[in-house]
This record gives C-alpha cells, sequence and structure tokens, in this order.
C-alpha cells in the first residue's frame, strides 16, 4: 500500500508529460483553438501517445483511490474514493472513445463532473472527519467551478488545462491530509 500512497502524483505529471509530449509532435495545435482531445483524434500525429497515455493515467488515478479507499475509514471519504475510481474509469474512456466517435463528448464531459462531485465529497468527508483541509476542499471545489463558469474560455484546451491543475491541487490536498494521519 505504501507505494501506491505515490500514484495521484505519478498520474496529475504523467498527464501533463503526455499532454506536452503530445503538442510536440503535433505543431498544429493551438492552446486558444483546440481541444487536448484534438491530440488523440484522427487528424493527430501519433494519436496513439495521447490517448493510450489517459488511459495509463487513469490506471494510476485509480491506484490512487484505492489507496484512498483502503486508509481512511470515514464512509463520506471512502465514497468519495470511488467518485475517483468512477472519473478514472472515465479518463480511461477518453482514450478508448477518441476526439471524432461518438461517446467521446460525454465520457470527457463526465470525467471533469465525475471529478468534481469527488473532491466536494471528499472535502465533506474531511469536514464530517473534523479535519481542516475539508474546508480547504469545499472552497477549491467552489472557486474551479465559479472560475469556469463565469470565465468565457477562448478553447476547450483552456478549461481543461484549468480542470486539470484543479484536480492537481486536489491531489496534493488529499495526500497531505493522508500523511498528516500517517
Amino acid at each position: 500500500m505504501r507505494i501506491l500512497k505515490y500514484t495521484g502524483f505519478i498520474s496529475a505529471i504523467l498527464a501533463w508529460i503526455i499532454i506536452f509530449a503530445s503538442i510536440s509532435l503535433n505543431p498544429w495545435f493551438n492552446f486558444t483553438k483546440n481541444a487536448f482531445s484534438d491530440l488523440g483524434g484522427p487528424l493527430a500525429k501519433d494519436p496513439w501517445l495521447y490517448n493510450y497515455g489517459l488511459i495509463v493515467v487513469s490506471l494510476f488515478a485509480f491506484l490512487y483511490a484505492i489507496f484512498l479507499a483502503e486508509v481512511n475509514e470515514n464512509k463520506i471519504l471512502i465514497i468519495a474514493s470511488a467518485f475517483v475510481m468512477v472519473a478514472a474509469i472515465f479518463l480511461a474512456l477518453i482514450g478508448i472513445y477518441h476526439e471524432g466517435t461518438y461517446p467521446h463528448v460525454f465520457v470527457s464531459t463526465w470525467f471533469f463532473i465525475q471529478f468534481d462531485i469527488a473532491i466536494l465529497t471528499y472535502g465533506i468527508g474531511l469536514l464530517t472527519a473534523r479535519r481542516k483541509l475539508g474546508i480547504y476542499m469545499i472552497i477549491l471545489f467552489i472557486i474551479a467551478n465559479v472560475v469556469a463558469g463565469v470565465i468565457k474560455w477562448p478553447s476547450s484546451a483552456t478549461i481543461e488545462a484549468w480542470g486539470i491543475s484543479i484536480i492537481d491541487i486536489w491531489v496534493i490536498l488529499s495526500f497531505l491530509d493522508v500523511g498528516q494521519r500517517r
């Protein structure tokens, strides 16, 4: 179980490595005009890198969720970990149903919605366990969604980068919470 503690960081870092590597292979990609998923679509060079990369990232995210479910005794935190597992499955589905396939928009959207639910639920779970980080997670959830709703994003990639960054902050906060207790 000890090694699983770091799989959240591995998934966060690996996601950005895959995104930047895919962008470097596709000089046509424009951050303010495209979606990250375009890097795995039919017009991309080496779309397998992006698509299979997301599947690998999802495995590490799923392992992190298993770790969190294992180390948390609070039922709400375990439910939040299950939401992360479901989000990880949707992330894998983004790689399987890449840009240009029918369910792509659905699985992409639900990945972010599912992770939002996980962040909020994890924050509530921490609050019910009387841990201060819960307040920060709920504030993170509120800020993430207010900013996402208020800003006129120039592209899907810009709001996706925002969402991924919020998930990365959640990984750090959840890691800190577990570290404080172990």
